[in-house]
């Protein structure tokens, strides 16, 4: 059939990508390709449990302990949304995504040994258990957390466009896969939080106690090395499931490319990557502002939730007594919890979603998230003006900030699922590869934490040095996009349509 000449018009205007033809894949199959988030996640987990409380023991302030994290979000920037674009393209014959993903999981492998291992190799560069500062470890911590970052981007997107691969148009097991991805995410979490909080692996592993590797080193460094077993075997499981069709290079529109850009799609990756936002229609541009007022109040509490525990609840400071590590510990078994209802949400996500809106649900969840941070606020200011136990806070005020964190689970379940799903399949009609997309949905995500990484500890440290003034703005920002995910993301839609996919 011709088409008219508007529509031919629009069909050369558009960039587009074709996919390979999409077999109906088994939901068990798409269950164990999604397990290597379980190896991803567990990473996470310790580096958000762990690691803001291990860099100010290395001697950071914690004004600009969120400034460490800056890497994440530029790293994501740029380095998901290149791999994104790339893979869309690729034509190995092992597929386009799985080639990414082996080489991310090692490259996390490799960043992770060089955290776990920092203050060792700050001693051979010449750190002492006198220096105040360890400029060495600093060093070598700074490089191997920015390499974690750089290799958790390359990763996680080419998995999620996997997952966008098999199920292709069929937006019910798009939601399903997803919640199979958020479910291992929870039990990454789970598992990497439990690891965090347990005070006792260098009894295991004494290999990790060096002259320069106290205990509370070698459980970081011990908890590491666990993680590099995980990923090698949750990898192994999902690209071994995936199957993955290659993209054949030799047909030609096997993968066309924008108007006036050249064939080497390398070069014009950033013109491609903007450039797809003039094609972006309103409700892909309310998912976006959604997504990113979200992640404005997200990533404080990642930041700083087992901080906030051992400063606010606890009362410590690091370096300086027992009570910060003791704060810092339970913070990771709070995380343990919150992750626990993570998964259970995510087992419910699917039918949420039918019953309520994929819009609705989101926009219920951010608020419920606004809610805990404002009970988080709350319970502060009692810790800090109530009347201790010795040394230690109230079991009352511990068991509350315990509450708090494992109902943020069920929003978090929410925010790991809902807008990928949504923006899979509101954005399929303008012919872009998952890849590609996912990267575009990365960006609503990294430039909040952008703004968040180096506003938010001098921030804190304008009104007094603590956590509550970064956790004030998540509220409000979570209130916000909350609001606009209820009014303005319409329950009919690309992504609720699941009825004749069944």
């Amino acid at each position: 059939m011709k088409l008219p000449e508007g529509d031919r018009r629009r069909s050369r205007d558009r960039p587009a990508v074709r996919e390979p033809p999409v077999a109906r894949v088994p939901l068990r199959k798409l269950f164990r390709v999604a397990s290597v988030a379980c190896g991803i996640q567990f990473g996470w987990a310790l580096q958000l449990s762990l690691l803001t409380p291990y860099v100010q023991e290395l001697g950071i302030p914690h004004a600009w302990a969120s400034v460490i994290w800056l890497c994440g979000p530029l790293s994501g920037f740029f380095v998901q949304p290149l791999v994104g674009h790339t893979s869309d393209r690729c034509t190995s014959r092992f597929g386009r995504r799985r080639p990414f993903i082996i080489a991310g999981a090692l490259s996390i492998v490799i960043a992770v040994l060089v955290v776990g291992y920092s203050a060792d190799l700050g001693w051979l560069f010449g750190d002492s258990a006198r220096s105040g500062t360890k400029v060495g470890a600093i060093a070598a911590f700074v490089l191997g957390f920015w390499l974690l970052d750089v290799a958790n981007n390359m990763t996680q997107g080419p998995c999620r466009a996997l997952l966008a691969d098999l199920t292709g148009k069929d937006h019910r097991r798009n939601r399903v896969a997803n919640a199979y991805f958020s479910l291992f995410m929870a039990v990454g979490n789970v598992l990497g939080f439990a690891t965090g909080s347990y005070s006792g692996w260098f009894k295991i592993l004494p290999f990790t106690l060096s002259p320069a590797c106290g205990t509370d080193c070698a459980n970081l460094k011990s908890a590491f090395i666990l993680d590099v077993a995980f990923i090698a075997i949750t990898t192994s499981i999902s690209i071994s499931a995936a199957n993955e069709l290659p993209l054949d290079h030799s047909h030609p529109h096997s993968h066309e490319e924008m108007p006036g850009q050249s064939s080497n799609s390398q070069e014009a990756f950033l013109w491609e990557l903007f450039g797809t936002f003039r094609y972006l229609s309103g409700p892909v541009w309310v998912i976006l502002l959604v997504t990113a007022l979200t992640w404005i109040g997200w990533f404080p509490f990642l930041l700083f939730d087992t901080d906030w525990m051992g400063r606010e609840i606890y009362g410590g400071k690091p370096n300086e007594g027992q009570n910060y590590n003791l704060g810092v510990r339970m913070g990771s078994f709070g995380l343990m919890v919150n992750s626990v209802f993570l998964g259970i949400t995510s087992v419910l996500m699917e039918k949420l979603c039918r019953k309520l809106g994929a819009g609705a649900v989101w926009g219920i969840s951010n608020i419920l998230m606004s809610l805990c941070f404002i009970s988080m606020l709350i319970i502060s200011h009692i810790a800090n003006n109530v009347d201790k136990v010795g040394d230690l806070p109230p079991d009352g005020v511990v068991a509350a900030a315990l509450i708090v964190f494992a109902i943020l689970g069920i929003p978090l379940a929410i925010t790991y699922s809902v807008p990928y799903a949504l923006i899979s399949s509101r954005i399929e009609s303008l012919g872009l590869g998952q890849g590609l997309s996912m990267g575009v949905l990365n960006l609503a995500i990294v430039i909040p934490q952008v703004v968040v990484s180096l506003g938010a500890g001098p921030w804190d440290q304008l009104f007094g040095g603590g956590n509550s003034p970064a956790f004030a703005v998540a509220a409000v920002a979570a209130f916000a996009s909350g609001l606009i995910a209820i009014l303005a993301i319409p329950r009919s839609g690309g992504a609720d349509k699941s009825k004749g996919h069944r």
